[in-house]
């Protein structure tokens, strides 16, 4: 069989379909549930020219987490500019929407697939992986009308994080959590966040 010669475009445009449909499998059935082969083979190419691309599956999924975090911005956007939501409901919704990232197309690792990915990072790849969450998630509080100082960019994270990271995890990973419970132990979570969020928005400045 003739071997194909790609031209540059095309092997951009091969790259960004191979992020795209990670992103979608990844956030449908979880990071440790995709394999490499699900993914080259929606594309169309071959294993081998798979890993010319990335060196291991590590190195797809933090681009896929790189292209969805302007997909979440516009979606933030979309729901704080519904005149049909209150800002608390837009809040709720968003952060709803991250918790079932499953049903909305976005990807939320769970404790097991961070760990997996965090191994995976050389230290100058972490830190640029660090910026660009606390970047997402500035820019997420700035939407939200809130003046994103690092504090609040740090609390915010891990509020938010905690939540969709509980939902995942109960019970595969938390087995002595109730799951019954679960839904409405995101729910009081999201209640918790967005009061005290709401708190913050209308703190006077200083």
């Amino acid at each position: 069989m003739p071997k194909v010669a790609y031209s540059e475009e095309d092997k951009e445009r091969i790259r960004h379909a191979l992020i795209t449909v990670g992103l979608e499998l990844i956030a449908r059935q979880g990071m440790q549930h995709t394999t490499v082969e699900q993914i080259y083979k929606r594309v169309g190419i071959s294993r081998t020219f798979f890993y010319t691309f990335f060196s291991t599956k590590e190195d797809l999924v933090v681009e896929t987490l790189y292209l969805q975090q302007p997909k979440i911005i516009e979606y933030v956007q979309k729901l704080m500019a519904s005149p049909a939501l209150s800002w608390r409901d837009a809040v709720k919704q968003f952060l709803y929407a991250c918790c079932h990232g499953e049903n909305n197309g976005i990807a939320i690792l769970t404790i097991e697939e961070q760990q997996l990915l965090f191994k995976s990072l050389s230290k100058e790849s972490y830190q640029v992986f660090r910026k660009k969450q606390l970047h997402l998630f500035g820019e997420i509080l700035e939407n939200f009308g809130i003046k994103a100082d690092p504090a609040k960019i740090n609390l915010f994270t891990n509020l938010s994080l905690t939540a969709m990271v509980i939902r995942r995890a109960i019970p595969d990973t938390l087995p002595f959590f109730v799951p019954e419970a679960a839904e409405e132990t995101m729910e009081f979570q999201l209640n918790a966040i967005v009061d005290a969020l709401e708190k913050l928005k209308e703190a006077p400045a200083l």
